[in-house]
């Protein structure tokens, strides 16, 4: 595990800025969403640009122009609805295993016109099976701890691709309890990105994939927590 150097975040911001119309338009829908389906939090569209949309757009300088990208637990399309905004040429599936969340969200990227997304209402254990190690780039944000979600994450992503997830501060305690055992999923050691954002210390953790993620994984999720994989 290693701290790189902090994100450019200005740079991403500005990039959040001048998609700022579009990006608003989706706030204002998923602040109408967050009513009905509770698909995020907050339920006013500043609130929801403020501590969520630029969170989410703090990563753009992690993500390449074009690729395959899912967005692994996404509720209401953070981060991926705002990735997609911001970079058009990317190909953006949106995964949730809830069905009344997927179906808000199918309505929001409706309303937005978001060609390059694509709703998927699966576990990720089932997207697994159906298109394993597809995608450029396998992310998530705010679903679980670290070592869990490397589980979840690592069969989606290519030889070659990348994990990303967004973590607060316990992101070197959720770290450390793996220790050097990413290998056995498949990835190589962990890169922290730590950016400051609202007043917040706030970190989003790259993983390389380096080899394909062996066949066992990932489990049932009754397993993730109670029978953790690097033990």
């Amino acid at each position: 595990m290693r701290t790189a150097e902090p994100l450019p975040l200005e740079a991403a911001l500005e990039e959040a800025r001048a998609n700022r119309d579009r990006l608003w338009k989706y706030c204002e829908a998923l602040a109408v969403g967050n009513t009905r389906a509770r698909l995020t939090g907050p339920a006013d569209p500043e609130t929801l640009w403020r501590e969520h949309v630029l969170d989410c757009a703090a990563a753009l300088p992690l993500l390449p122009q074009e690729g395959r990208v899912v967005d692994v637990g996404t509720g209401g399309g953070l981060p991926g609805v705002v990735w997609a905004i911001c970079r058009p040429g990317l190909s953006i599936s949106l995964l949730d295993s809830v069905s009344r969340k997927c179906i808000a969200l199918q309505g929001i990227v409706d309303s937005l016109g978001l060609r390059n997304v694509t709703v998927v209402c699966l576990r990720s254990e089932e997207l697994a099976g159906k298109d394993r190690e597809g995608f450029d780039i396998a992310a998530a944000r705010a679903v679980t701890a670290a070592g869990p979600l490397a589980e979840l994450l690592s069969p989606l992503a290519a030889v070659g691709g990348t994990l990303l997830a967004f973590k607060g501060p316990r992101v070197h305690e959720e770290l450390d309890a793996v220790g050097e055992k990413w290998s056995r999923l498949g990835l190589g050691d962990p890169v922290l990105y730590p950016y400051p954002l609202d007043g917040k210390e706030r970190v989003i953790v790259r993983w390389p994939k380096v080899k394909p993620t062996p066949a066992a994984f990932p489990r049932n999720p009754a397993m993730l927590e109670r029978k953790p994989w690097w033990r």
